[in-house]
């Protein structure tokens, strides 16, 4: 093709005009022109979004803030005469369990719990200093049961500790060393903390002393799904979820925001490799501290407990008790009682007229979305305080004004035997479709395979799949009273018979069930089912 000079200077100089126009209408010639320098005038400054420079600057000043009020714990334990071994025989017969699942793994490979008692016992671990004159957060499954316990700093002092107090049930410690004018840590609030916040994890993993790692909050809250790391009946589940790096060593070091302030105890992992697979929790750092202020003032922990076990709410129980969220906390049981499941004092919440499948919405005047949520309202308080719920008892409103009491101290109590029952219940086995479950008379049979001979009622032995039941009744549960939409005892089949024969296809219905435990303990809790076609 051919073109003349000129025809070609022409056709470039409309493109570059064009070309500008379009620029202009972009917005793209300040762009332009800033690049290269305006003459006669200052240049257009934009500020850019933060960028990993920023952040990576912000984490070096909080790992240099922090990391000096950082411990590494080494902690020994004696072996013990050949008598004591003897006497733990039993301990050493159960599952890893002395520490839950988890926690095991924040010690060295020759650590074994069911062990304990014979040869000599190693542990490491983190804390951090709170306070100038030595005082040292840490978890209590890193001195539990230790006869000496020595901290090293980042600056290579070291010093010997004492266990100031310890709480098996959040799993928190208070150590404590002779020190002055020692490096501490900002306690924060992680009530504020939003899920996808920035995060350090500051400790001594496999053996590396004071490693910094980095990640997010991944959730808040966590309960019901870290069952597992349960130790004790009134263990304060809700933690913290993060995917900062956390290995065995970190346990009891610190959870550090951008703010470089401490929200949580690094306490436990999920993995099944027994390393970091992204998964690590950490003890909210109000809960820890509520703990260490009880630990120092009174020497030990005082719970306050108002006596009634709690389960989540479920889609059922919002629907039937005409809730606009499935949240709260649902009442399913009363009493004090100890680790065993035994009884030893009644239930202040039941003196006040909570009953057995209330769902609380709110306690002195604050939220309720979660059984954690309102543990954690209750741990703020101290024996002997009254406490105010707002309760939904089957879509009507109420409030009992409770007054809290101390929760009864870890050790074990004897278990009282009971009788056998000689008489068998004179109703026939039935099925129930409705529910998917077929339920029968409680036997002698039933008793000699585990059921408490205390119980009355008719005990589930099948729970179709899919059906209603499924998931939420199992076999070897005991129902022993209808509790909505009317209120009736069930003690034999045809009285469950009859209670369900005056109920339609998609009505609910609510059931007082009990499961027994070991040494014939049993547990309440209520089910609100809907009845299928």
């Amino acid at each position: 093709m051919n073109t003349t000079r000129p025809k070609v200077l022409a056709i470039a100089a409309l493109a570059f005009f064009g070309g500008v126009i379009f620029a202009s209408s972009m917005d793209w010639t300040n762009l332009l022109v800033a690049q290269q320098g305006r003459v006669g005038s200052a240049p257009e400054v934009r500020m850019a979004p933060p960028g990993a420079a920023e952040l990576q600057g912000g984490f070096a000043a909080v790992a240099e803030k922090v990391t000096p009020a950082v411990v590494s714990i080494q902690a020994a334990r004696d072996p013990r005469p050949a008598s004591r071994q003897n006497n733990n025989q039993n301990q050493r017969q159960q599952p890893r369990m002395q520490l839950p699942p988890g926690f095991e793994q924040f010690f060295g490979p020759d650590f074994d719990p069911g062990e304990r008692g014979q040869a000599p016992q190693q542990a490491s671990g983190t804390g951090f200093i709170v306070s100038k004159d030595g005082y040292i957060l840490t978890n209590n499954h890193v001195v539990a049961d230790m006869d000496r316990i020595r901290v090293l700093l980042t600056d290579k002092r070291e010093f010997p500790a004492r266990v100031i107090g310890r709480d098996p049930q959040t799993d928190v410690a208070v150590i404590k060393v002779d020190g002055a004018n020692l490096p501490t840590v900002i306690i924060g609030n992680d009530v504020g903390t939003r899920v996808g916040e920035w995060v350090l994890a500051i400790g001594t993993p496999l053996g590396l002393d004071f490693t910094v790692t980095a990640g997010i909050v991944s959730a808040k809250g966590r309960s019901t799904q870290l069952n597992g790391l349960r130790q004790s009946l009134y263990a304060i589940m809700d933690f913290i979820q993060t995917d900062a790096a956390i290995n065995p060593g970190n346990s009891g070091g610190p959870l550090v925001n951008t703010r470089g302030e401490v929200i949580g105890i690094n306490s436990a992992i999920a993995s099944p490799t027994g390393t970091y697979t992204g998964y690590g929790f950490a003890i909210p750092i109000t809960l820890a501290k509520t703990v260490m202020d009880d630990i120092v003032a009174h020497g030990r922990v005082r719970r306050a407990v108002m006596g009634a076990s709690m389960n989540e709410v479920t889609a059922e129980d919002a629907a039937v008790n005409k809730l606009s969220e499935i949240a709260g906390a649902k009442i399913s049981d009363f009493g004090i009682r100890d680790n065993q499941q035994n009884l030893v004092a009644e239930s202040p919440a039941e003196k006040a007229g909570v009953e057995r499948g209330d769902i609380v919405v709110s306690a002195n005047g604050k939220p309720v979305d979660r059984v954690s949520t309102l543990q954690r309202i209750l741990r703020t308080h101290q024996p002997g305080d009254v406490v105010s719920l707002d309760i939904v008892r089957y879509g009507e409103k109420k409030n009992f004004k409770v007054k809290l009491v101390e929760a009864p101290a870890d050790e074990p109590r004897a278990v009282a035997s009971t009788a056998r029952r000689d008489s068998e219940p004179n109703s026939a086995a039935a099925t129930f479709s409705s529910l998917g479950i077929t339920v029968e008379p409680i036997t002698k049979d039933a008793i000699e395979q585990g059921v408490s001979d205390k119980l009355k009622g008719v005990l589930v032995t099948r729970v179709a799949p899919g059906s209603t039941g499924e998931g939420k009744l199992f076999p070897g549960d005991v129902i022993g009273e209808v509790r909505f939409p009317t209120r009736a005892p069930v003690t034999t089949v045809a009285e469950l018979q009859r209670e369900l024969g005056k109920l339609k296809a998609g009505q609910f219905v609510g059931l007082v069930v009990y499961s027994s435990g070991r040494d014939g303990a049993t547990a309440s809790r209520v089910v609100n089912l809907r009845l299928a076609q």
